[in-house]
């Protein structure tokens, strides 16, 4: 596999990161049909454990089965296959070396009163399973948030140690934060920063809106237009070390295919790096979801 001169730039980022790292990270950069572009589009699917089975796979019973969102991430070309421990061992001969997969460590559930995740896999399963990078999520906001980066602090370092990339999703909740401002546009930027901070080499965020939540932080981006979907998502990419981390924006929940191509395009214009979605995609029928996932690539191509 020849690495890209974008590609070797973006890794060059990482000036602390061992070969091996560097190699996984290597491995979603060049996979897939934006290969080497510097652009992604992650397949996630831990839907399941975050909302239950029927609400995330009813619409499309195909998607119960985990070996369903491995083929749809390989046909559709895409860059990696995230999930939980249970859905990856569940396709692990079978699409073994097929696509780089991210193993998501931990997990909550629609019950749960805490702003919490449990740790739900190892460093060990990782690598047991060929993952290119384990995926943690983080609750900025939440009165658990300590907790959380002392758990990513450890198994980030151990993932580092044996040549696996971590990826941070990285959700504002909790707190004083109002419903409004978890997407805010100030929250979203410091979330994303916390991520990085944290050594997360992907970062994963909502996109944020234009809202300012944060009374300290009015005046800093007072006199800014940020009525622009693309100068919001412009910012919270200079948030991440001015850009030398990789970016990638959730998908969010269902929404019409015109709003999903519209953020993608905002994404690519705004400096990001591209998208993890899951819902728009897996809870469509496939001749759909390929038809959205072969337009999205082509957006991040330049060719929309």
């Amino acid at each position: 596999m020849s690495i890209t001169p974008t590609v070797k730039a973006i890794l060059a980022n990482y000036e602390s990161d061992n070969p091996g790292v560097k190699t996984n990270l290597a491995r979603i950069l060049m996979q897939g049909r934006l290969g080497g572009t510097g652009k992604l589009i992650i397949l996630p699917v831990d839907q399941g454990f975050e909302h239950g089975p029927a609400r995330s796979f009813s619409v499309n019973p195909d998607a119960y089965d985990p070996h369903y969102h491995y083929q749809l991430a390989i046909d559709a070309g895409l860059s990696a296959y995230a999930a939980p421990l249970g859905p990856l061992e569940a396709g692990a001969a079978t699409f073994a070396g097929q696509i780089p997969t991210i193993l998501k460590v931990n997990s909550s559930n629609s019950w749960a009163t805490s702003i919490d995740q449990a740790v739900t896999g190892t460093v060990d399963d990782a690598l047991r399973l060929g993952c290119a990078a384990i995926g943690f999520t983080i609750y900025p906001g939440s009165d658990n948030i300590f907790e959380m980066m002392e758990e990513i602090r450890e198994m980030s370092a151990e993932a580092k140690a044996v040549g696996i990339a971590t990826v941070i999703w990285s959700y504002p909740r909790g707190g004083n934060l109002s419903k409004d401002g978890e997407l805010a546009l100030d929250v979203g930027a410091y979330a994303a920063h916390m991520a990085t901070l944290l050594g997360a080499h992907i970062i994963k965020v909502k996109l944020p809106s234009a809202n300012i939540e944060q009374k300290e932080a009015k005046a800093m981006y007072e006199g800014s237009d940020w009525s622009a979907q693309a100068d919001r998502v412009r910012h919270v990419v200079q948030s991440c070390f001015a850009g030398r981390r990789i970016v990638v924006f959730s998908g969010g929940a269902a929404k019409g295919a015109d709003a999903v191509y519209q953020d993608a395009r905002d994404i690519r214009d705004g400096g990001g790096n591209g998208s993890i979605i899951g819902r728009n995609t897996f809870q469509r029928p496939r001749d759909e979801a390929l038809a959205m996932l072969d337009k999205l690539v082509g957006i991040y191509k330049g060719e929309d």
